[in-house]
């Protein structure tokens, strides 16, 4: 059946020329084969090694009476000697090529067997004409032709070749030029040049069937290599092939005097195409993607780095141009959906001790930062973003010890009763004052903490040392106001975050109306069921819970319609413009009296004129937050302005 559908296939010429070997094959494949003939060599070599010694042993305690000299013994074992001294030349070679010592020696080696071959067949024809003038048989040739054709397992025409054509000559040489024992031409009769023939053609049989073996382990090695390397999907090299050779890729360029350059391309909008059309419209979306890097950019190395991202590292000084290409091509081809783009991050290397998948990173990091593809479809990874992205690792890799080493300090700010601007409380706010790069600004960390999910970490440690604040403070008698704290949606996602809070409640012997649990508008709008529960859990624990941050988002009415909360804190943004603006004064006006109808107290943040404050105050807003009243500061601060007067606290506070 096989053998049918190789015919159906190729045809009867290309069966004929499979068959025989005429064929290329993968650089994995010729190496993998070379490697087989290496080995086949080193073990051959060294068995003629050890039979040339035992000869030559042999040869000098049965006739040591013939040599009375060493140099007549050379001279009578010349023969040994030379097999010898070339088996084990060819079987050291063997051995360096197997140990990965030789460079660019190494497609030497079938040269080097050959060569040898060719050696055991002018040894083996002599010594056979020679044992044919002593009466004997021709069996050094048979042997020798047998022991090359171990290590000339080479393409099946080659071994035909290399078999065939030193047998025929070899019955030439001996029917016309041995002779016998009694001095006279010797000639091979019928019977024995049947047999001579027939052990001939096996040998090559055999050789043709140990090459097919090797061959077909040879690609089965190859396939699974490839597998390893390349893309399931698209059939391009997936990452480890890519990082395999951008090292060497890179190094090689900027010897040249070239500039190569990280890009890391991904199709924006991706999961939207997907859900709409289905997962085999949106691989053939990806195969596409692969097929314009493939041609826009063919002999350099790219990858399918992951879901809908591609890598490509290049040396084109045109590799702007290739790339605005492909993106025509791609948003030609798919016109219909409007909302597919291309974004792309680049990385330029500037030394060749950057590993492949820093560089990656630093591409993705400027491509993470585009927000309008339309305006800026590539951003460079430059020195401003260098200092960004080492600020990112630094505080990915040292949020545990800045946790454990008390770096991350709580800054409060204050909150005042609109009525009669007393101190009614604080929110805390975490700081991180770090004793290598200095001070950290929230914004630098916790967006980030939050994409990685570690912002549980931070907010314990928050937690944590504003209940051991406040102990300290009533322990000394000092002035303790409620202080409202954030919770984030991933805080209740990664830990318990009601029995951490009780548990430091016990801890520190906290009176829960001096802690006040803000939780953001966002943080609901996932897990609604979870949230709920844990905010059922709050209250009926005794704790009072702020809505934070409302008005940022796009379910408030929803969130106000599902949840309970004591407090509603208006977002900051509504007082920006504020001044003249009568929509911005009639929406906040609003919000105050809605928090009031459904019986919740309410907060503005971001105050910062005494306008504001007025406005604020006649609306009925209870609580006022923003830098007219103070920016956060550390607890030390709050008390000297307590005691100074900045700050005044209600009569029985």
């Amino acid at each position: 059946m096989r053998f049918i559908r190789l015919m159906e296939k190729k045809g009867l010429w290309g069966y004929i020329r499979q068959l025989l070997g005429f064929y290329k094959n993968p650089d994995y494949v010729e190496d993998y084969l070379r490697e087989a003939d290496a080995q086949s060599t080193r073990n051959l070599t060294a068995i003629v090694m050890a039979i040339e010694i035992w000869m030559l042993i042999r040869q000098l305690v049965r006739h040591w009476e013939r040599f009375p000299t060493v140099a007549s013994f050379f001279k009578s074992t010349w023969g040994y000697w030379v097999l010898l001294s070339a088996a084990g030349l060819l079987c050291l070679y063997s051995i360096l090529y197997l140990c990965g010592r030789l460079n660019k020696s190494k497609k030497f080696i079938r040269l080097f067997i050959f060569l040898y071959f060719l050696l055991g067949l002018y040894f083996g024809t002599s010594t056979s004409l020679f044992d044919l003038s002593r009466g004997r048989m021709i069996t050094c040739f048979l042997t020798m032709i047998m022991t090359g054709s171990i290590i000339v397992i080479w393409r099946p025409y080659i071994s035909l070749l290399v078999t065939l054509i030193p047998a025929v000559a070899f019955v030439y040489i001996v029917n016309h030029f041995a002779v016998g024992r009694d001095g006279k031409p010797w000639h091979m009769s019928e019977a024995e040049i049947v047999n001579y023939t027939t052990f001939v053609i096996t040998l090559a049989i055999l050789e043709i069937s140990a090459y097919i073996q090797r061959h077909k382990e040879a690609w089965k090695s190859y396939m699974l290599e490839k597998a390893a390397v390349t893309d399931d999907l698209t059939n391009i090299p997936n990452m480890r092939k890519f990082e395999e050779v951008a090292a060497k890729y890179c190094k090689k360029c900027l010897a040249e005097g070239k500039h190569p350059v990280y890009i890391i391309c991904d199709i924006t909008n991706f999961k939207t195409y997907n859900d709409r059309f289905g997962y085999e419209t949106g691989d053939a979306l990806l195969k596409f993607m692969a097929q314009i890097i493939s041609v826009e950019f063919e002999g350099e190395p790219f990858a399918r780095h992951s879901n809908d991202k591609f890598v490509i590292l290049t040396a084109k000084e045109d590799y702007i141009e290739k790339g605005r290409r492909g993106r025509d091509w791609f948003r030609a081809e798919r016109s219909v959906e409007v909302y597919l783009d291309l974004k792309a991050g680049v990385y330029p290397v500037t030394h060749d001790n950057v590993e492949p998948r820093h560089a990656v990173d630093r591409a993705s990091y400027a491509m993470s930062l585009i927000k309008n593809v339309d305006e800026e479809p590539v951003k460079f990874y430059d020195e401003t973003l260098q200092n960004q992205y080492r600020l990112r690792q630094y505080v990915l890799n040292n949020i545990d010890k800045a946790v454990q080493n008390g770096y991350i300090k709580v800054y409060y700010q204050p909150v005042i009763w609109a009525e009669d601007g007393t101190l009614c409380g604080f929110e805390a706010l975490a700081r991180w004052i770090d004793p290598e790069i200095g001070f950290l600004s929230p914004s630098q960390f916790i967006p980030l903490l939050e994409e990685i999910r570690q912002i549980y970490k931070l907010d314990k440690c928050i937690y944590e040392s504003v209940c051991q604040q406040m102990r300290d403070c009533l322990d000394k008698n000092l002035p303790v106001l409620p202080t409202s704290m954030n919770f984030s949606r991933l805080d209740f996602e990664l830990m318990d975050a009601v029995a951490e809070l009780e548990s430091l409640v016990k801890k520190y012997q906290i009176p829960k109306n001096l802690l006040h649990v803000e939780i953001t508008e966002s943080a609901l709008s996932k897990d609604v069921k979870g949230l709920q529960e844990a905010m059922d859990r709050l209250h009926g624990l005794g704790y009072v819970i702020w809505l934070d941050d409302f008005g940022s988002g796009y379910s408030s009415m929803n969130v106000l319609k599902d949840f309970k909360f004591d407090l509603l804190k208006i977002d900051m943004e509504f007082l920006k413009n504020f001044s003249g603006n009568d929509n911005a004064h009639k929406i906040i006006q609003s919000i105050i009296s809605l928090s009031k109808s459904l019986n919740m107290q309410s907060l503005t943040e971001g105050v910062e004129t005494q306008e504001m404050v007025d406005f604020l105050r006649e609306c009925g807003c209870g609580r006022l937050q923003g830098f007219f009243f103070g920016k956060p500061m550390p607890y030390e601060e709050i008390l000297a302005k307590i005691a100074d007067g900045t700050y005044k606290l209600k009569s029985g506070s």
